[in-house]
């Protein structure tokens, strides 16, 4: 048993004073009694009684600045006293701007290069330590993305730090332990310096200079002395900097790096100064720097080729067999002077060369110039044996990389795929008897992979943006997969303070300047999309019982929720003001007006006219969402004891409701009758009791109009089979699951899939592929493999009580799941023998789960492992009795 801090696993340069503290009960044990904390002062709670576990208080006064505590927990269960578990030791940041000594420094920049294609630059300070050394810590951030280096080493494993936030605002600071870097004497602290989100090219636009014009670097040592004294030294006069062997690093672009160019020695002492000039001071104050909630972003694992291909002379094609986010290590350079070029891509051609046409924002009718798909490197060699090519100053989205130029064979032993992301501490997994489905998983878990580095993003290709309604949809999925709590965090905070003055949350978080400015502006604050400033919050909340992101989210919340009220109650859409002149009174709290989405990329949906795509009513899905999230509004209300709020949200939820109802369901029929708006309405809550098996039924039949064929778009895909499975089409769901012909998830599958794609066909029948084929939205579905196939679903905050309602069909014989649940392993696994379905289920110490078979029949199962076996009906998914439960 060990004390978590946070939702973190590395506890150096936390930033919170008073860190909330979990604990998961050991095997075998039932529930918790009490608990008693204590720190290493021996300050204590006593013996507290209470089954908390999960993110209970600070026992001790707050912390400062570079305080390091031990903390352990005490717990008495069913079992008796646990003893004390082992310690925690925690140690605090720099929490106060006044901590700050060292000073802001610019690298010389005579003149500034192309966008995408600026160099990096080298900064260097000798630090004298005139003393020995017991602990060293280095506290760096930049405008910009930087490496650190100190006494010819790399610092840490983290890349592209400092991250992506809203940089005037919030710009986080790492924390390094560097104790067996610094030495007594003169010590060279530096770091490669580049454009990263700062400076460089982002979103689809390829918007640069979007926080910044220059770049920049903060960097702060701390040495602690065995006589107690403290040295503290930086960056500031006599740091120097010169340009890098990387000639160009942007996150779209590329890299290109120069090997005969590297500097060697240049982060150690007694380096030559040639061609150094000093560094400028940069007044940028350290108001703004905080530490993330969030785990840092690593290289996370490495993929060898499956094959190589060669095309033709020094003309090669590497293929992962995985769509991935990251880079590629090359080993083997060439000969002295040797270019090469790697040029990364999602798909292959007819000729099985890289394509990137599809990648090239070519189709957006609101660009003015022509943009290139980017994720293109080139190094040219030094001829030193041994030497790497190892692009750390960008990422790409790709699955093949063509390598032009080498002279001789390269065999997939000189290749590396580097897969990079936000070091996630995976907590859920599935697996069935079809392997299309467990490919279906798979690539909906690699698309998550794929658009977790640092935000979650919408791919990690042409645009790499924060899209909010992507994330609102797909974090309740994330949260079983992964743990996404400090990850979301990090996230939300960028949203609350890049919100607008008049309550709009912007399409994207972090949000570059040029996406609301101009044309662009008028696009934000739509539907689904800004919801996700109360529906995330709510997940974070319901999956790991986080009620301070509720507090800390909800002036964000309510700033929202009053912009969609005044904009239903002040504006009309000009369509229904022709149609009738005088308001209905419902119609205040009818969300007409503005920009939407709207279910965005519908199958067949034509949006070559974005004009007329822009004033379409979209007011169906909007209203929707309105009651939607306003509902959930009255319940963070009720949690944070908000009572009058929580009337106010609830008051306002009916009213919108039933504005929604009399615009939009006349004489029991939804209009327009299509299936995202029958699926929105059903899990929404807007169809009256009575007229629900009625409104699923003709679900059913739109969905069976079309061959069987799925119809939804971003926002209703995660529902649409759970509505159908709820209501009595569970076959029908299935029927929609295992679909192989377009457009369908299994169509995907078979053409090649490793990822899921933004349009549902990403490639066509003749294989050209088409826009993103890394998009996580339409892998929502998988939440039906967790919480109806298998039948794991939460009931209360983190997963107190739970329920297990396996829905075997579709021919499956077996299917299981498994989650780590802030208080331990939630499982269940089914299999068909026979004539009869074996149920295992875990229940985590103190939990418990309702069991309910595919009769009907149910039990109550507590802590522990579980047995039950239930007669398997003629049609899977139908009727059973119940045999037996037996505790194993």
């Amino acid at each position: 048993m060990r004390v978590r801090v946070e939702h973190l696993d590395e506890t150096t340069g936390i930033g919170d004073r008073r860190p909330r503290l979990s604990w998961t009960l050991p095997a075998g044990v039932s529930e918790q009694k009490a608990y008693e904390l204590e720190l290493d002062d021996g300050t204590s709670t006593g013996r507290v009684d209470t089954p908390d576990n999960v993110l209970v208080p600070w026992p001790g006064r707050p912390l400062r600045s570079r305080e390091r505590r031990t903390v352990r927990v005490r717990v008495w269960t069913d079992q008796g006293d646990l003893g004390w578990s082992e310690e925690t030791v925690l140690e605090a940041g720099l929490l106060e701007p006044g901590d700050w000594e060292a000073g802001w420094v610019r690298p010389a920049e005579d003149a500034i290069a192309e966008p995408g294609f600026r160099p990096v630059h080298l900064l260097r300070g000798e630090l004298e330590i005139d003393k020995p050394v017991t602990r060293a810590r280095l506290y760096a951030s930049a405008h910009g993305v930087y490496e650190p280096w100190l006494n010819g080493h790399r610092v840490g494993d983290i890349e592209l730090a400092p991250g992506f936030t809203e940089y005037h605002h919030r710009l986080q600071v790492q924390t390094y332990d560097v104790t067996q870097l610094v030495r007594e004497g003169v010590n060279v602290l530096g770091a490669m310096l580049a454009d990263g989100w700062f400076r460089g090219e982002v979103g689809v636009l390829r918007s640069f200079d979007q926080f910044g014009e220059r770049t920049a670097f903060l960097a702060q040592l701390v040495v602690d002395h065995p006589d107690g004294s403290v040295t503290v030294l930086g960056t500031g006069p006599g740091w120097s900097s010169a340009l890098s062997h990387v000639t160009a690093g942007d996150l779209i672009e590329g890299q290109a790096e120069d090997r005969r160019l590297v500097r060697h020695g240049w982060s150690e002492p007694g380096h030559d100064g040639a061609g150094w000039a000093p560094v400028t001071h940069a007044d940028l104050g350290h108001d703004q720097l905080v530490a993330s909630p969030a785990p840092p972003v690593r290289v996370v694992q490495e993929i060898r080729p499956r094959s190589v291909a060669t095309l033709g002379p020094g003309h090669q094609v590497f293929d992962l067999g995985q769509n991935i986010n990251g880079r590629v290590r090359l080993r083997d350079l060439g000969p002295e002077d040797t270019t090469l070029v790697l040029t990364h891509g999602e798909w292959l051609g007819p000729d099985g060369d890289v394509t990137t046409e599809h990648l090239k924002p070519t189709d957006m009718p609101f660009l003015d110039r022509e943009l290139r798909a980017g994720m293109v490197d080139t190094v040219v060699s030094a001829g030193t044996p041994g030497d790497e090519f190892d692009p750390r100053f960008t990422t790409h989205g790709f699955q093949y990389v063509r390598v032009e130029g080498h002279p001789g064979k390269l065999t997939a032993n000189d290749l590396t795929g580097l897969v990079v992301h936000t070091d996630l501490r995976r907590t859920g997994s599935f697996t069935c008897s079809d392997p299309r489905v467990n490919a279906l998983h798979e690539a909906a878990v690699w698309s998550f992979r794929g658009n977790a580095c640092d935000i979650p993003t919408d791919c990690p290709t042409r645009e790499r943006a924060g899209w909010t309604g992507d994330w609102q949809l797909y974090v309740p999925i994330a949260s079983f997969l992964y743990d996404v709590a400090g990850f979301s965090t990090k996230w939300l905070r960028d949203l609350a303070v890049g919100q607008w003055d008049n309550g709009v949350v912007g399409n994207m978080v972090p949000m570059p300047p040029a996406e609301a400015a101009g044309f662009f502006q008028a696009l934000n604050g739509s539907a689904g999309w800004g919801d996700a400033a109360v529906l995330v919050p709510w997940e974070l909340y319901q999956e790991y019982g986080d009620v301070r992101v509720l507090e800390e989210q909800w002036p964000s919340m309510v700033a929202w929720l009053g912009f969609v009220e005044r904009t239903a109650a002040e504006q009309r859409h000009p369509d229904r003001v022709a149609a009738r002149p005088d308001p209905a009174p419902h119609e205040r709290h009818l969300w007409d007006a503005g920009f939407h989405w709207g279910e965005w990329l519908v199958p067949g949906e034509d949006l070559s006219d974005f004009g007329a795509f822009r004033a379409k009513d979209k007011s169906d899905v909007a209203t929707a969402y309105f009651a939607h999230t306003a509902a959930h509004a009255a319940r963070v209300a009720r949690v944070l004891g908000r009572d009058d709020d929580a009337v106010r949200y609830a008051r306002l939820a009916g009213a919108v409701a039933d504005a929604w109802r009399r615009e939009f369901l006349a004489d029991g029929t939804i209009t327009p009758e299509n299936q995202a708006n029958l699926v929105r309405a059903l899990t929404f809550g807007l169809v009256p009791a009575e007229q629900r098996a009625a409104t699923a039924d003709r679900l059913a039949t739109l969905v069976r109009d079309t061959g069987t064929r799925l119809g939804t778009g971003f926002l209703a895909t995660p529902d649409l089979l759970p509505v159908l499975a709820d209501h009595g089409h569970a076959d029908l769901a299935y029927e929609l699951l295992l679909q192989d012909a377009p457009p369908s998830w299994m169509a995907m599958i078979d053409r090649g899939a490793t990822t899921v794609w933004e349009r549902w066909e990403g490639v066509d029948a003749d294989g050209v592929p088409h826009e993103s084929l890394n998009h996580y939205s339409k892998g929502a579905v998988i939440g039906f493999l967790h919480r109806y196939v298998v039948g794991l679903q939460r009931l209360e905050p983190t997963w107190r009580t739970f329920r297990v309602r396996p829905m075997p069909g579709g021919g499956l014989t077996s299917a299981s799941a498994e989650h780590e649940s802030p208080h331990g392993r939630v499982a269940a696994a089914w299999r068909i023998e026979h004539d009869e379905l074996v149920l295992d289920v875990t229940v985590p110490a103190g939990c418990s789960a309702e069991v309910v078979l595919p009769d009907g029949t149910s039990t109550t199962a507590g802590p522990g492992d579980h047995r039950l076996r239930a007669t398997v009906p003629a049609r899977a998914g139908g009727s059973g009795a119940l045999m037996t439960s037996i505790d194993i």
